[in-house]
């Protein structure tokens, strides 16, 4: 009997392209298809489980493809992965593995929202990727996290990624993967369920990291608080949205990837178990979202009571120098008639008014609170 595999399996002896799948003609002239170099970071093909090293992208296709069409079992396939590639490269691999041209022009442009898109008998993936930033690797505009993002072409026979940002790098799972046949035996499913369970283990990990961060502001709003602290949380509450804008529109399709029929029915589970994790991390930063929005509240509040508070202080500070101000005034007009002005007490006097006057508003003010 076959091992169930992500998609029913096709006979191909050689990669053909189909006719409906077209290169735009404004590429094909000005930057002709090329074969992934710089941007190449690993390829191999996969037969039972074991890597097998091929002389080149095409080469491994082949293979992959002549081990399926005479094995009953099949379950050999491609996986390349690709860094901030250009777009001819991009166009060579839709011409090798007869991908889609909207979802090539996705993959190139970048900057997509997470989704998951069928084109025939292939799926494209769009994914999100986030890293916290230690305070030393912060940028000068605050970013807390770095965002990137993971394309992913899921095929018969192949597994395409294209990865965007320095975040998130491949490379670990395609080795843990390695290590573990008994996963690469099932398929292309298998390589994208250890991609989005990676993608979204780091959303735990960050939202944790991001809630640290946020008790540390909650704690220093309620002992001090300046206008730094406030452009702190400001920031803090920025990166929230930016973490929301990646997790939450991943929720639905990874509910459709475990319902999908083309995927076999011991994988689904495990889709539906990164589903969990997606619906629970969407839900962490929802409420971090709204714990940022009543400390931003907290600390805008605070902040405007020390504010009235040095108001006040300094209020009662100029009434009570307003009182002997006034008195040296009038003496300082300089009338000839004036009360006390021939008296030998006149300016012992005026001075014990100026002392009693002042004393009964500091006292006035500190019964009030005002200082």
């Amino acid at each position: 009997m076959r091992s169930s595999l992500l998609f029913p399996r096709i006979k191909h002896t050689r990669a053909v392209r189909p006719s409906h799948v077209t290169v735009p003609v404004r590429s094909r002239v000005n930057t002709p298809c090329v074969a992934p170099s710089d941007s190449l970071v690993d390829y191999a093909a996969y037969v039972d489980g074991k890597k097998i090293e091929a002389l080149g992208i095409t080469d491994a296709l082949e293979l992959v493809r002549e081990h399926n069409a005479s094995s009953e079992r099949g379950g050999a396939f491609v996986w390349v992965g690709l860094h901030e590639p250009d777009a001819p490269e991009v166009e060579w691999l839709a011409e090798a593995f007869a991908l889609h041209p909207l979802a090539v022009e996705d993959a190139v442009e970048a900057h997509q929202r997470p989704k998951v898109e069928r084109y025939g008998d292939s799926l494209f993936v769009v994914l999100k990727t986030v890293d916290f930033l230690g305070r030393d690797m912060r940028s000068g505009g605050g970013e807390i996290i770095g965002t990137g993002e993971i394309m992913l072409f899921v095929g018969p026979d192949f597994v395409v990624t294209v990865r965007h940002g320095k975040h998130c790098p491949l490379s670990e799972v395609r080795e843990r993967l390695e290590d573990k046949p008994e996963i690469l035996k099932r398929g292309p499913a298998g390589v994208l369920h250890a991609i989005a369970d990676h993608v979204v283990d780091k959303y735990l990990t960050v939202a944790d990291l991001m809630q640290t961060e946020l008790e540390d502001v909650e704690a220093m709003v309620f002992a001090d608080v300046s206008a730094s602290d406030i452009g702190r949380i400001y920031n803090l509450k920025r990166e929230m949205i930016e973490m929301k804008r990646s997790v939450a529109p991943l929720q639905e399709p990874m509910a459709t990837l475990a319902q999908r029929r083309m995927f076999p029915s011991e994988m689904r589970g495990y889709f539906r178990d990164v589903a969990d994790h997606v619906a629970r991390v969407r839900e962490q930063v929802e409420s971090s979202n709204e714990l940022c929005n009543s400390i931003l509240q907290a600390a805008l509040a605070r902040s405007n009571a020390l504010a009235n508070e040095d108001m006040r202080k300094i209020s009662s500070w100029v009434a009570i120098m307003a009182a002997p101000t006034m008195i040296a005034g009038i003496y300082g007009m300089n009338f000839t008639h004036m009360p006390e002005l021939d008296s030998v007490f006149g300016y012992p006097i005026v001075l014990g008014v100026m002392v009693i006057v002042c004393s009964l508003l500091y006292r006035g003010f500190r019964r009030n609170g005002w200082m």
